[in-house]
């Protein structure tokens, strides 16, 4: 599933409003109507376009005879993220939030149509690389925007409204998309999305056209000393490793173990530039809690690639159930971490951590049961909601205790040490889950074989989690 692009902040750091005067309108008032509504439809469909195409892409690779370059198709989205996220944050504290959001919504209509009229996998990937650009801007870009547009006092509220417009995309995008295809074509899904899209990115351009009505609170207003200038040539080439990683992971010839050599020497030297030291090695505090995010990100990201890849392909799953997975997937994700965060607010952080890790190898542990001919295709469908559990339970707790162990005046880094390594999780581990995959069929295994070692694998990172969890306790 693609990560909501949610904000976490109320704005960039150091702005300040003046105190609201009393009776001053809300987010609905007339000063910001016009800002609240475009936002709140933008994230809209913003939200129902992430989770609609991505139960789309098994079919949409298999039609184009792409399948053993799947995981290229997944994987690139997440590398371009990795820059884009990086360009739009640098872009935004530098000159405001109203050009890098703008273009991320024109680029997320144009990679739809890229998509949509794909002739091979290369033209799907590239697309999907496009839109993963979009999606780094847009999600670095949304939180400044809000902060630029709203007054102090009304930014909590509007945050919490664009939490809630991802609730109806989860229910109905999924099971809708996987009706489209079912019935009409994967192509329909990418141009419906494109047409609705469309608007609503033309309506943001021209309200981020107008002064903000405090521009006291943008970047120019604060009086504050600019922000470093982030590594854009490190998370350039960071992107380019995970690519070519992910590239090389789907076949074993010379060419394509050079670019995994070469993805691995990229990876190997620059991520540790953006991740706190002693990530890697799992050194007890914040460093275990990154790689906590990393190891259980990517156990997530794989699972949710690869079941409804083999289940469409191999057990001639139904589009519409792999949908209704999904959903449900997202909906156990937001019940499970309300409960850690209510119903099991005293239990340890740490410990959530290692109960949900456990409770996502016994997903990864239904996949691989549903890789068996002998068994229904729903048992390994189940092993998608039930890593969302997983997910709901202990991706939280991560943070929360990455925010324990980090000092205040790097809180900000250390969100971005986080999503870093979410991302280069992502890419690494369905990049390992894929070779083995690949190998296996190399090697003369059957696909359902294939992909019963690929699911063996992705039990390792969450049991390795649920090992590490308590050096990142928080007492």
């Amino acid at each position: 599933m693609r990560e909501p692009v949610s904000p976490v902040s109320a704005g960039p750091a150091g702005a300040t409003d003046p105190p609201a005067a009393p009776g001053s309108g809300g987010i609905f008032s007339p000063p910001y109507l016009a800002a609240t509504l475009t936002f709140t439809v933008v994230m809209f469909l913003t939200g129902f376009a992430a989770l609609a195409v991505v139960p789309t892409l098994p079919t949409a690779a298999r039609d184009l005879d792409g399948v053993s370059l799947f995981p290229v198709v997944a994987g690139c989205f997440v590398a371009a993220g990795l820059f884009g996220g990086v360009l739009g944050g640098h872009w935004a504290d530098r000159s405001g939030a109203r050009r890098p959001l703008a273009l991320g919504m024109v680029l997320s209509v144009l990679t739809l149509l890229v998509s949509a009229s794909s002739v091979s996998v290369w033209q799907l990937a590239a697309g999907r690389f496009v839109d993963g650009l979009a999606a780094g801007l847009v999600a670095v870009s949304v939180t400044t925007a809000i902060g630029q547009a709203y007054p102090e006092h009304l930014r909590p509220r509007m945050l919490a409204l664009l939490s809630a417009g991802w609730v109806l995309p989860s229910l109905l995008g999924p099971p809708l998309a996987g009706l489209v295809v079912q019935w009409w074509s994967w192509r329909a899904v990418f141009y419906g999305l494109a047409v609705l899209t469309a608007l609503p990115a033309v309506a943001l351009v021209l309200v981020l056209r107008r002064p903000a009505p405090h521009p006291g609170s943008g970047p120019a207003g604060t009086g504050e000393v600019p922000a470093e200038r982030p590594p854009l040539l490190v998370a350039a080439l960071l992107s380019a490793g995970a690519a070519l990683g992910q590239y090389g992971a789907s076949a074993w010839d010379p060419c394509h173990l050079a670019a995994v050599a070469a993805g691995v020497v990229l990876l190997v030297v620059f991520a540790p530039r953006l991740l706190p030291r002693g990530t890697w090695r799992g050194a007890r505090g914040l460093p275990v809690t990154v790689l906590l995010r990393g190891l259980t990100s990517g156990t997530y990201f794989a699972v949710e690639a690869l079941v409804p890849l083999m289940l469409i392909t191999e057990r001639r799953v139904d589009a519409v159930l792999v949908g209704a997975a999904f959903t449900a997937s997202a909906v156990l994700w937001a019940v499970a971490s309300w409960v850690q965060g209510r119903v099991l607010q005293h239990v340890a952080r740490h410990r959530l951590v290692t109960a949900g890790a456990l409770v996502m190898a016994a997903a990864v542990a239904l996949a691989v049961a549903g890789c068996s001919g002998g068994l229904p295709s729903v048992t390994a469908a189940a092993a998608m909601p039930l890593s969302a559990v997983g997910m709901g339970l202990l991706d939280p707790c991560v943070t929360v205790l990455s925010l324990k162990h980090s000092p205040a005046h790097r809180q900000g880094h250390t969100t971005s040490a986080l999503q870093t390594n979410m991302n280069l999780g992502q890419v690494v581990v369905l990049a390992l889950a894929s070779a083995v995959l690949n190998a296996c069929l190399a090697a003369g295994a059957g696909p359902l074989g294939g992909y019963r070692a690929a699911f063996a694998l992705l039990l390792l990172p969450p049991l390795l989690v649920a090992v590490l969890a308590v050096r990142a306790r928080g007492d």
